[in-house]
């Protein structure tokens, strides 16, 4: 298993700091409320501490983006244009309801990125997005260079003939062999679930 370590939701947190009360590293005391990952263990006591659920573990290594199909994807992209427009509009209007619109519509579009895979680091998606916008005008090309040669992008090669399974209940995709003990990591139903599908 991956290694993990807490991030923290500067947006989310409240300042109550129950986490630096429980860290027994002192990874969360930090001046700039950014948690020292060097320090981070990756125990959980601080993310289970937090009253506003502004930290959260997550693993060192993420796994490859599930492939999605086309259809799928320019849902996602429709979708998350939808929620950038209503937390622009939210933004302008005043009280506690439009700001609470905002916020929401934010999340779940950064949600719906994370699902479609352009905000997890080490996936091809993140790898493409990073080529196209150098030649944006105004990027910092230097930056966007050290990020593609620092990030490990973890996707493997497709590979032809490689077995493809479908899980009938939840939709998820298994890549090779379907063995008679496996469980689908979603939903945890077993082998006789899935179809295939390439």
């Amino acid at each position: 298993m991956s290694k993990k370590y807490a991030v923290r939701n500067l947006r989310l947190c409240t300042k109550d700091c129950l986490c630096l009360y429980v860290c027994p590293t002192g990874a969360t005391d930090t001046e700039n409320s950014i948690i020292d990952v060097e320090k981070c263990i990756g125990c959980g006591a601080c993310a289970d501490a937090c009253p506003s659920s502004a930290i959260s573990i997550v693993p060192e290594e993420y796994p490859p983006q599930q492939p999605k199909e086309d259809s799928t994807a320019d849902a996602l992209r429709a979708l998350i244009q939808s929620k950038a427009k209503a937390e622009n509009t939210a933004e302008k209007l005043p009280g506690a309801l439009s700001a609470a619109v905002e916020k929401s519509s934010r999340l779940m579009a950064e949600d719906l990125c994370r699902e479609s895979g352009f905000m997890l680091p080490q996936s091809e998606n993140a790898r493409n997005f990073l080529e196209q916008i150098k030649n944006y005008p105004d990027v910092p090309i230097e930056i966007v260079e050290r990020l593609l040669s620092t990030i490990s992008f973890n996707e493997k090669p497709k590979e032809e003939n490689m077995e493809k399974w479908k899980c009938s209940v939840c939709g998820y995709i298994h890549e090779g062999p379907m063995t008679p003990d496996f469980k689908c990591p979603v939903c945890r139903q077993g082998a006789d679930r899935f179809v295939k599908v390439g």
